[in-house]
């Protein structure tokens, strides 16, 4: 079951790869040759600081639309459609190293990645129209308390209990976690991260820390495939800076992996309560910006 896992992993970076390679050698080619020397380097560091970040969990889509920015090398319409295809490969990677090197269970994996898909490809027209500010509030509050009581489980303060050693789930908990990964796939489609919340949700419910990377990687590798095929097609991307994003993001992934994997789980679980309080305030700072700009 873990090897099908490994293919599934080989065949979605294969798919995106030659969808890549292919629209190159048609239309792209002179992108690709008037790229100057500062466009393949600011792709390649965007890759391997964003990516190196998201394999701790923190997410690489804010960095390096910060780095994309302050570097001003594209065009902003391209950003978006550079970040999902560049990082496409490096959370492939993730995935796939982190399902062959840390202990967990196949079946749970395999459910959540269908649950992660299910809720991107089948509620996408349903999510796509409900309100982004009230989401952003919504999570980023409750994700206040969640890391909270995670940080007293570790220290061993408070009525919460010891921080949970599981590799899977099974009964009303796995039935939990995977209507909730239904529902981060789905707020994937209006551009809400699933790694903090996956995250959270299999903390709380008892899979030990190291073991949720692999779980909310490999819902991300299942959904950002397709979300890079249509980029693709429309050509929204730059070229250098997306090829160099997924070459430095593969290297960052890697650098990342050897940190976490050697990282003791009290300062692991500590880290990931760091990451869920910085997701809350970058959650309810967009929703603060955007209702003073009369955005709803």
């Amino acid at each position: 079951m873990l090897l099908a896992l490994q293919i599934l992993f080989g065949v979605l970076a294969a798919g995106t790869g030659i969808g890549l390679i292919v629209d190159i050698a048609k239309n792209r080619m002179d992108a690709l040759k008037s790229a100057n020397g500062k466009q393949w380097a600011a792709g390649f560091t965007v890759g391997i600081i964003a990516n190196f970040l998201d394999t701790l969990g923190c997410g690489s889509y804010a960095p390096s639309t910060f780095m994309y920015k302050l570097f001003n090398q594209m065009d902003d319409i391209d950003i978006p459609g550079t970040l999902n295809i560049g990082d496409t490969f490096p959370v492939i990677f993730e995935a796939f190293i982190f399902t062959a090197s840390v202990d967990c269970d196949p079946m749970f994996l395999w459910i959540m990645y269908i649950c992660a898909a299910v809720g991107s490809f089948g509620f996408a027209t349903i999510v796509t129209k409900w309100p982004r500010n009230k989401i952003r509030y919504a999570l980023g509050f409750i994700m206040i308390p969640l890391a909270l009581i995670m940080l007293c489980k570790n220290t061993g303060v408070g009525p919460f209990g010891a921080v949970g050693t599981a590799t899977g789930l099974t009964g009303w908990k796995l039935i939990v976690a995977a209507g909730l990964n239904i529902l981060w796939g789905a707020l994937m489609d209006i551009g809400f991260g699933l790694y903090a919340p996956c995250m959270a949700t299999c903390l709380l419910l008892g899979v030990d820390g190291t073991a949720c990377f692999p779980v909310f990687m490999g819902s991300c590798a299942c959904l950002m495939p397709a979300c890079s095929i249509e980029f693709i097609k429309t050509h929204r991307y730059d070229v250098s800076h997306t090829i160099g994003n997924a070459v430095g993001g593969c290297i960052g992934v890697f650098i990342a992996w050897k940190l976490v994997t050697n990282l003791p789980m009290f300062w692991l679980i500590n880290l990931i309560c760091v990451v869920l309080l910085w997701t809350s305030y970058t959650l309810i700072s967009a929703a603060n910006k955007d209702k003073k700009a009369g955005i709803a």
